[in-house]
């Protein structure tokens, strides 16, 4: 029998705040100087990368292994976004990948696009997730000191870097006016980055192909990878998920600026071990995919 919905209403009223301050801001967007909006922009991509190349890539599937500079920088960004800590991050992500579309899944697209998109943060967690927890360790993660230090300031450290610190780097660096940066730089930027992550919990397991696994849900989707510099290729990642560049291309034929920054980093020497999954290639199934992807070329 499923268990009855609970309401998170601490969290419903933080987001329902932020989600408003948004909406105020959007009305802010065409007065705002043109160097706070390309400062928006940049630390948008900023934090959607901590997310796709830090806690998922690196500190989730250990698909690959990085400096502590790579990892300090990355847990920043990680924080500008404002998804709490990476510790727990990774939890529920590791969680949805072993118990994919059960009750156990924190994100279970079986209960509906909403749930799987946004409803899950606002609802108290199945019985059988809290289970699921005990399964589950991330003992690997207090190793590293850069996430001790997120685990140490979070969550207050995360709404400083996510509100105050473009607000002040707007305020003072070019004179904007605090309201618009905190609206613009902080609110908005945060809302649209929090949807385009959970557009890969829902969109990306409701929409799109399977090329690699169809009788899984996660799908091939676009539009989301393009929104999440290269995660929405998403039935590969679920096929394979030690993979780094979470798509089989790479950077080459799909768009995955998160596999660009990480090689980037390699050919810096900041990076190494990077997994792939290509003896893929050789499988019967692959083949059979590679030669109808070839004709439409």
């Amino acid at each position: 029998m499923a268990a009855s919905v609970c309401i998170k209403w601490p969290m419903v009223c933080f987001q329902g705040s932020c989600h408003l301050l948004a909406f105020i801001g959007l009305f802010y967007i065409p007065s705002c100087q043109w160097r706070t909006l390309l400062f928006t922009l940049v630390l948008a991509e900023l934090s959607i990368l901590g997310v796709t190349s830090g806690v998922h890539r690196l500190w989730t599937h250990k698909s690959y292994k990085a400096h502590w500079t790579v990892r300090l920088f990355l847990m920043l960004c990680f924080s500008v976004s404002n998804q709490g800590a990476i510790v727990e991050w990774v939890r529920d992500h590791r969680i949805h990948h072993k118990y994919s579309e059960t009750d156990a899944d924190p994100h279970n697209a079986s209960r509906g696009l909403f749930f799987a998109h946004i409803g899950w943060l606002l609802t108290r967690e199945h019985p059988k997730f809290i289970e699921a927890c005990k399964t589950i360790s991330c003992d690997d993660l207090m190793e590293d000191w850069v996430v001790r230090l997120q685990l140490l300031g979070s969550p207050y450290s995360d709404l400083v870097c996510s509100f105050i610190f473009p607000t002040f780097v707007a305020s003072y660096g070019w004179n904007e006016a605090p309201l618009h940066a905190l609206l613009v730089a902080g609110f908005v930027r945060y809302v649209f980055i929090l949807h385009c992550t959970c557009l890969v919990n829902s969109v990306a397991h409701f929409y799109g192909t399977t090329p690699y696994d169809s009788k899984i849900r996660p799908t091939e989707n676009w539009f989301v990878a393009f929104l999440t510099v290269g995660e929405g290729w998403h039935n590969w990642h679920h096929t394979f998920p030690y993979d780094y560049a979470c798509s089989e291309h790479g950077a080459n034929f799909q768009y995955n600026p998160a596999k660009m920054f990480i090689d980037c980093c390699a050919c810096l020497g900041l990076v190494t071990e990077r997994k792939r999954a290509l003896h893929a290639w050789h499988t019967k199934q692959h083949k059979l995919y590679a030669l109808d992807q070839a004709k439409q070329f």
